[in-house]
């Protein structure tokens, strides 16, 4: 949001509006397309990405008519803590989400395997070793190589964290109007992520070719692989996002006391950097 009007409504209501219903049909899509991809349909793939790109199509518009009433002067004070919360909910949903995959990786790792390990099972699975990145307890999995924390991901950490200073540079020079110095900032954020996107192809190459190792190898594959490609895609989602306000900022939408997408979309970069955090040490160091 980039301005209030003083005559502004107390809270406004939007009408009706058709993209809530178009959304959840292209979402719908596109989970019907992913889960024929994943067992072997072979349209599987094309509609997953005809839905991908709908859904795109609905948030541009959708989001669109968000900014034309704000530009507008149709939301007030009130519309903008409304933004706030509804934000602040969505991040924590998010928080949620990465939680039950961490969750599930603590599991195996703490729980499941010293469990299958032990004395009792050692008549069924008298090799199998409590060693994470093992080929399971029958050894069914091939063999691959576990990932380390260097040169890759210890070079994405550095990426992100810069980011996040880069964003906040970004951030006071908006506050301060200064409109150019945001835009420097802002485009330079977006490239770091970029760059680090750049990276985790290139490992998740070599993962593939030198590792051998996939989605497929036992518990430790399918959790690299969910936690860190989920990641990449939220990095992914959080530089689109960040496109979309520099855009605006370039178009000159915000003012230094109002520019709530600005801080949406940096709240949820830095909640994106917190989680690689996590990541970086639970996945790669322990």
């Amino acid at each position: 949001m980039s301005s209030h009007s003083a005559k502004a409504p107390y809270y406004f209501v939007p009408g009706p509006s058709q993209w809530p219903i178009l959304g959840g049909v292209t979402l719908l899509l596109t989970m019907f397309g992913a889960s024929a991809w994943v067992n072997g349909i072979t349209w599987g793939m094309y509609l997953n990405f005809a839905g991908i790109f709908l859904t795109l199509v609905v948030l541009y518009k959708w989001f669109g008519d968000a900014i034309s009433e704000s530009e507008a002067g149709q939301y007030s004070a009130r519309v903008d803590v409304s933004f706030r919360w509804s934000m602040s909910w969505f991040i924590f949903s998010e928080v949620m989400f990465f939680g039950a995959f961490f969750g599930a990786l603590f599991y195996a790792r703490s729980i499941s395997m010293p469990w299958l390990a032990d004395l009792d099972h050692k008549v069924l699975w008298p090799d199998f070793a409590a060693q994470w990145g093992n080929t399971g307890p029958a050894g069914t999995i091939e063999a691959f190589k576990t990932m380390t924390p260097f040169p890759i991901p210890t070079i994405n950490t550095a990426l992100l964290l810069t980011s996040g200073v880069t964003l906040t540079i970004a951030h006071h020079a908006l506050r301060e109007g200064q409109r150019a110095k945001t835009a420097i900032w802002l485009f330079a954020t977006i490239l770091l992520g970029a760059v680090f996107m750049g990276f985790q192809a290139f490992e998740y190459i070599e993962a593939y070719s030198e590792l051998n190792l996939k989605l497929t190898s036992g518990i430790y594959g399918s959790t690299f692989f969910m936690l860190t490609g989920f990641h990449g895609f939220h990095v992914t989602m959080g530089a689109i996002m960040l496109s979309v306000v520099l855009y605006r900022v370039l178009r000159g939408d915000f003012t230094a006391e109002h520019h709530f997408a600005f801080e949406g979309a940096a709240w949820y970069w830095h909640f994106v950097d917190v989680v690689w955090l996590g990541l970086y040490v639970v996945v790669y160091w322990l």
